[in-house]
């Protein structure tokens, strides 16, 4: 199957042109139809298998088609997502997808100034992209109502509730209105996951499974250095030096203070190098993301609270500086490389008290 054989309106079609989409990837090929038939879903995939727009064409498609207009204060579509990071790239994502339409998208998140975005939402927006606290904050401050809400999509759901989101999300979803379609994402389906969504979706869901779940994509190649704990940022640079091929490096730290220690020592290297955890300011984090996409930075050192918000093209190698306590959590490290069908290297340093745990 090919993009241009899906039932998409013009518009979007152009705008899939526009940003290089040929053939859907599974996910995509195997949501999208039912999606556009109004059908709720169930979707498990790893990062990097095309997600986003699988839910995204097909919910631009049903604005289009139902010649709705937005009311002030209110969205028609809520996708709700864990991270500032995350939240910023998938309308992002929206926005090129409805860049040849008329549909408006917004984007609310903590960490900054309420004020811009609440001035977004006052004519009402079609598109509402946010984070759970923000949104909750602003619904109380009666910026946005849910009452026109048509479509409710909930991404990285399991990565929700080990953010402790699922009083927020329980929230929003007593807020919804009953007649809407609703989109379930997440990478892993255990117990309290599969729980959660049966709260949310209607009966007899389309599930779409791409890949086993907690297995690294295949096209990774891994690699392991079982190395002492304190000659691991001396591995690092010399790995860094000695291979200029690693042109785009995403580097994991256990600890924020961990994650600013590598990155002095990487920086008196003479490694251009950024780290983003949650102790920076949210302009910060914005600009060490950007100068990572961009390359004017070759080394990104990031906590795990940035493991499923950077969608980063042709990055090259993921280091596990510091090994993740569940396995989860290294599929979703290690899927930052190996993204839209091109290969990757994850590489793994293993000190002898991480070996024992």
């Amino acid at each position: 199957m090919l993009f241009s054989e899906l039932p998409l309106a013009n518009p979007l079609q152009r705008a899939v042109r526009a940003v290089g989409y040929e053939t859907p990837t599974p996910i995509q090929e195997r949501s999208i139809p039912s999606l556009l038939e109004g059908r709720d879903l169930l979707g498990i995939a790893q990062t990097g298998t095309g997600k986003t727009a699988a839910f995204a064409l097909p919910i631009l498609q049903r604005l289009l088609d139902s010649g709705k207009f937005r009311a002030p204060k209110t969205c028609r579509a809520l996708i709700l997502l864990p991270t500032r990071e995350l939240a910023i790239q998938v309308e992002e994502c929206f926005k090129q997808y409805a860049q040849f339409t008329a549909i408006s998208t917004a984007c609310i998140f903590g960490g900054v100034n309420d004020a811009s975005q609440k001035r977004n939402l006052v004519r009402g927006v079609d598109v509402l992209v946010a984070t759970p606290g923000r949104l909750l904050d602003l619904i109380g401050q009666k910026a946005v109502s849910l009452k026109a809400l048509e479509f409710f999509v909930l991404d990285e759901a399991d990565r929700m509730l080990d953010m402790g989101f699922i009083h927020d999300i329980r929230k929003v979803v007593a807020l919804l209105p009953q007649v809407r379609q609703n989109l379930f994402f997440s990478a892993t389906m255990p117990d309290d996951i599969t729980k959660l969504a049966a709260t949310i979706l209607r009966p007899d869901p389309v599930r779409v499974e791409v890949a086993p779940q907690s297995t690294p994509i295949e096209r990774i190649r891994q690699e392991l250095y079982r190395i002492d704990k304190r000659r691991k940022g001396a591995l690092l640079k010399e790995l860094l030096l000695a291979h200029p091929e690693m042109k785009k490096v995403l580097v994991f730290s256990r600890t924020k203070h961990g994650a600013d220690k590598i990155t002095r020592v990487l920086e008196k290297a003479g490694v251009k190098c950024a780290a983003i955890h949650g102790n920076k300011s949210q302009n910060r984090r914005q600009e060490a993301l950007g100068n990572f996409k961009s390359e004017k930075i070759r080394v990104l050192v990031a906590t795990d609270i940035a493991a499923r918000g950077i969608d980063v093209d042709d990055v090259s190698h993921v280091f596990n500086y510091d090994l993740p306590d569940v396995p989860e959590t290294f599929v979703h490290r290690i899927g930052r490389t190996a993204r839209a069908g091109k290969d990757g290297i994850a590489i793994s340093f293993c000190s002898p008290d991480e070996e024992q745990d």
